[in-house]
C-alpha cells in the first residue's frame, strides 16, 4: 500500500475502487461492501442493467457513446446520498467530469500487473476494447492509464500475488485501522 493524496476514509463517505481491466475490482468492492454493511454499486453492472451488454454498445455505438453513458452512471453512482462501495469500469477515469466527481470520494488504486490477470483477460470474450490482441491492447491501456490512476488515487493497494480474500483483508486493514 503506498499513499496518494492521502485522504482517508469514512464509512460516512462513498469508497471508489478503480484500476486496470480485470484487476478485481468487482469482486473485491462486493466482498467489501458486504464486510462493512454497505451498498456495492458497479458502474459496469449497471450500464449493463441499463442498455445492456457493453461489447453490443461499442459494436451498435462506439466507443464514444459507451463512455457518455459509463460516465452518466459513474455520476448517478457518486451524487447518491447513501455512501456505497463503487467499482469503476477501467476506462471511467478518462472522463475529465468524473475525474472532478472523485473529489468526494475516497479513491482506492488496486494495482496489479500483466502477469496477474492475464488469465482473466485471455479467456473472457466480452472485452471490446482488448480485440484483437488482449495482451498488447491490456499493456497500452495500462500505459496510459497508470497515470491518471495514480494521480486520482487517495490510496494504492498492490494487488500481486494476493488472493481475493487477501485483498480485502488489506482493504480493510488500510481503510479502517489505518494500517500501512
Amino acid at each position: 500500500m503506498s499513499p496518494n493524496r492521502g485522504r482517508r476514509w469514512s464509512p460516512e463517505g462513498h469508497l471508489v475502487l478503480m484500476g486496470f481491466m480485470a484487476a478485481g475490482k468487482s469482486v473485491v468492492g462486493r466482498g467489501f461492501a458486504s464486510r462493512q454493511g454497505m451498498p456495492f454499486v458497479d458502474t459496469d453492472e449497471a450500464v449493463v442493467a441499463r442498455y445492456g451488454p457493453i461489447a453490443g454498445i461499442f459494436s451498435a455505438y462506439g466507443e464514444h457513446y459507451f463512455r457518455e453513458v459509463e460516465a452518466r452512471t459513474v455520476a448517478a453512482a457518486l451524487e447518491a446520498r447513501v455512501p456505497a462501495v463503487i467499482s469503476l469500469g477501467g476506462g471511467a477515469v478518462l472522463d475529465s467530469g468524473t475525474q472532478q466527481l472523485l473529489g468526494r470520494a475516497t479513491v482506492v488504486f488496486l494495482d496489479t500487473d500483466l502477469a496477474t490477470v492475464l488469465p482473466r483477460i485471455t479467456r473472457s470474450g466480452h472485452r471490446p476494447l482488448l480485440a484483437p490482441d488482449p495482451v498488447r491492447r491490456w499493456q497500452e491501456l495500462a500505459d496510459i492509464r497508470r497515470p491518471i490512476y495514480e494521480s486520482l488515487a487517495d490510496i494504492t493497494i498492490d494487488t500481486r500475488g494476493l488472493t481475493v480474500p487477501a485483498i480485502i483483508d488489506r482493504l480493510t486493514s488500510v481503510l479502517t485501522k489505518g494500517e500501512d
